[in-house]
């Protein structure tokens, strides 16, 4: 049977293409400013258990899922919250307050999530959303998990723990199927098509590359991540803590999130460094006010970087609670052969967004819709102006005649 002729009111809607313009002129269209449960005030006379400079909650994670029709977020109240990211509003709340919860990373099931424990062990719970009980426990961490993602493919997932171990798990088996041992408190990331992971080791600044098939054997590629331009702020310059990974789609790139102020991109097949992403203020400290220490640190760091699902721009959180994008689609050709000494081009970004008050920790582009969503003390959902700029529309009208 043919397919139905299409008429003017049946038409497909037409996929929106992420521009300059359009990502520079993202609104927030829904603020929950009650997204975290602010913290009990003591008893009189009790001693406060949190340290005095903390200031409020925050969230401290969030997750699409696959199909960008929910969000999950995780936060320093105990809590993960579930939105419909269509209606815009909140579903349900879960409470984890026996182990805590951070990482929150759906599996390919909207129904289910990982998430890692801030109390009482490290162990990865595997939790049903639907009826709210734990699936399975993935326990072997001895210290806590800093990084967690799912496979792009399949039910493989990977961890990275404080004990300096990546750990290679299935969400059908409770043990461990890979181990790593590694010489720093790693950070993980799956590429698109599954076959690739890589692993970044603070205190070295290396980048490894493993075959997901071959993990066992040593890393088919080490990138080294250095910085010339440092030296020029100081010397010795100040060590690079990377805190998160993420590959653009097609492979090519290496997104690396800092706790300080810049974040890079890398050729993942070269080793290049391609590209110094700056103007933000780096999360390493909770709050303005407080100086920075000498030794570097992750900080609340991890959650705030990221690349639009077509990997053209990217959008990033700050300690001055702003939204940074960087325009990354005509990135520079990396010249042969490889030379640490040589600086990286420095990219300024290309629309700074009124943020939060206090850090935007979390900040990641909705997978399938132009939605962004950004997450501190607060949650905002953000959808681009509809009212178009008077002089693209007469740039437009112009080309018509």
């Amino acid at each position: 049977m043919p397919p139905p002729a299409m008429t003017p009111g049946n038409e497909p809607p037409q996929p929106l293409v992420l521009t300059p313009a359009l990502m520079s002129k993202l609104k927030p269209a829904r603020i929950f400013k009650t997204a975290v449960e602010p913290p009990t005030p003591p008893s009189p006379g009790a001693a406060s258990p949190r340290a005095p400079q903390a200031g409020p909650r925050h969230i401290s994670g969030i997750s699409f899922d696959d199909r960008g029709d929910q969000l999950i977020t995780a936060a320093e109240d105990e809590t993960f919250r579930l939105y419909n990211c269509k209606s815009g509003k909140q579903v349900k709340i879960l409470y984890s307050k026996k182990y805590g919860v951070d990482l929150p990373r759906f599996t390919h099931k909207n129904t289910a999530i990982l998430h890692a424990s801030t109390k009482e062990d490290d162990t990865i719970r595997y939790h049903s959303l639907h009826d709210n009980k734990y699936l399975q426990y993935f326990k072997g961490h001895k210290g806590r998990v800093i990084s967690l993602e799912m496979s792009p493919v399949d039910d493989g997932f990977m961890s990275g723990s404080l004990d300096k171990t990546v750990r290679l798990w299935d969400l059908r088996t409770p043990n461990c199927r890979g181990l790593l041992n590694l010489p720093a408190s790693p950070v993980v990331a799956y590429d698109a098509s599954g076959l690739v992971f890589a692993v970044g080791v603070n205190q070295y600044s290396r980048i490894l590359l493993y075959d997901q098939a071959n993990f066992d054997k040593a890393p088919f590629m080490t990138i080294t991540l250095e910085d010339p331009t440092l030296s020029l702020v100081s010397f010795p310059p100040r060590a690079i803590y990377m805190t998160s990974l993420a590959f653009s789609t097609n492979g090519k790139y290496i997104l690396v999130g800092c706790s300080g102020d810049a974040h890079y991109i890398m050729d993942a097949f070269e080793g290049h460094l391609v590209a110094k992403l700056e103007g933000h203020t780096g999360l390493e400290r909770r709050r303005l006010d407080i100086p920075p220490n000498i030794e570097p640190a992750r900080g609340c760091s991890g959650e705030e970087v990221s690349w639009t699902p077509d990997s053209k721009f990217v959008v990033s959180g700050s300690l001055d609670g702003k939204i940074y994008i960087w325009d990354v689609q005509n990135l520079p050709a990396t010249q042969k052969p490889l030379d640490h000494k040589t600086h990286p081009p420095r990219i300024t970004p290309l629309a700074v967004l009124e943020g939060h008050p206090g850090p935007s920790r979390c900040v990641k582009f909705n997978p399938r819709f132009a939605m962004m969503c950004s997450a501190g003390a607060e949650l905002a959902f953000w959808l681009p102006d509809p009212a178009g700029d008077p002089e693209e529309i007469a740039k437009e009208l112009l080309k018509k005649k």
